[in-house]
């Protein structure tokens, strides 16, 4: 144990939702950092530190995605497909946390290499104890070390 808490990232353009996240943050006391970004393009803009994201520092690597299917800009699947195409991106673990309860969405998510789809529940206390268990889960994994290739 003893691991540095990673970062989250969350793209997230519903700031009801953001609002209920950062509660539910700090009512479990979950210590890793969370960034959080409103459409697809600034979800990739950070994640590859460009843009507003490109002074050091401003976008550190996350450790996770939290991703949205519904954004504004470029939705999450397109998101996705770009992460799972980009080299130094691919390993980055990825989960959906969507309203979206479209059977297509979800399949498209694993075709994509999504790797979870959490339909998010309703209702404050029901959303905080899936974030809090999402953070549970993610605890346990071995993250891929910085989602770099190795050669």
């Amino acid at each position: 144990m003893g691991k540095e808490p990673f970062v989250v990232l969350m793209a997230e353009d519903n700031e009801h939702d953001i609002v209920a996240t950062k509660r539910a943050w700090k009512k479990h006391y979950i210590a890793n950092p969370l960034y959080i970004v409103t459409d697809g393009e600034e979800c990739l803009d950070f994640l590859r530190k460009k843009g507003k994201y490109s002074e050091p520092g401003a976008a550190p690597r996350p450790g996770i995605l939290l991703l949205d299917i519904n954004m504004p800009k470029m939705d999450g699947l397109a998101v996705l497909t770009e992460i799972r195409k980009d080299e130094d991106l691919r390993r980055l673990p990825v989960i959906i946390l969507t309203t979206s309860k479209a059977e297509e969405d979800r399949l498209k998510g694993y075709d994509l290499g999504v790797n979870a789809y959490v339909v998010k529940p309703v209702g404050f206390e029901n959303f905080s104890e899936a974030v809090r268990t999402i953070s549970l889960f993610w605890q346990l994994v071995e993250l891929p070390e910085g989602g770099h290739v190795h050669s």
